[in-house]
């Protein structure tokens, strides 16, 4: 089973039903003391950095997040959910992460760049072996909805690089963590084959 982490951050009907769909059975966690009962997490999200961020202390998740990550324990973290995992974002002025991937998050801001960058763009495997990508195709095509941009510290810890203006880390991976800048759910065959990845990840 897959748990959720419901911070009141976001929409999660869609990414149930894509999990639904592929045979995957997931739980809501609106309780911070559940994240101990599952082996892999989901941290979703849409919206602001600092807002969520002040979203998870609230309900108390972030030293439950923390505490998986420390157990190895088997994370995604999609959209913002993604962006959480870092040290900063300079979002609104700035606000601390989770802290659990070197690295912060920047606004793109490149002259006639149109912002938030939204709809299909690919994504190019630094290592397409890796167990959350090693059967898509080389280059899929994922949907994003994001003005802010994720630059690890560790060029090795991205798995994945999306270009708009400059490249971009659209895949992340750091031990038994992920991220994806894009909404798996939303992006038809290359999302669901991601998912299906992520499903069947050995914990």
């Amino acid at each position: 089973m897959i748990g959720i982490i419901n911070y009141r951050a976001g929409n999660l009907q869609n990414l149930q039903n894509a999990l639904t769909y592929l045979g995957a059975t997931s739980t809501l966690l609106d309780q911070p003391g559940d994240l101990a009962n599952y082996s892999k997490l989901i941290l979703p999200g849409v919206g602001a950095f600092g807002h969520a961020m002040a979203n998870l202390k609230h309900y108390g998740f972030i030293r439950p997040i923390r505490r998986a990550a420390q157990e190895n324990k088997t994370l995604l973290g999609i959209c913002l959910g993604m962006q959480l995992l870092f040290d900063f974002s300079d979002e609104d002025g700035g606000h601390p992460g989770l802290g659990l991937i070197p690295g912060k998050v920047t606004r793109f801001d490149h002259e006639g760049l149109k912002i938030p960058h939204m709809g299909w763009n690919n994504a190019n495997f630094t290592d397409s072996a890796d167990p959350l990508v090693s059967d898509l195709r080389p280059t899929p095509w994922f949907y994003f909805v994001h003005s802010y941009a994720c630059h690890p510290a560790n060029p090795q810890n991205q798995l994945g690089v999306t270009e708009y203006g400059e490249p971009f880390c659209s895949i992340v991976k750091r031990n038994s963590l992920y991220g994806v800048q894009f909404h798996p759910e939303k992006s038809q065959a290359d999302g669901l084959a991601l998912l299906h990845n992520f499903i069947r990840l050995e914990v």
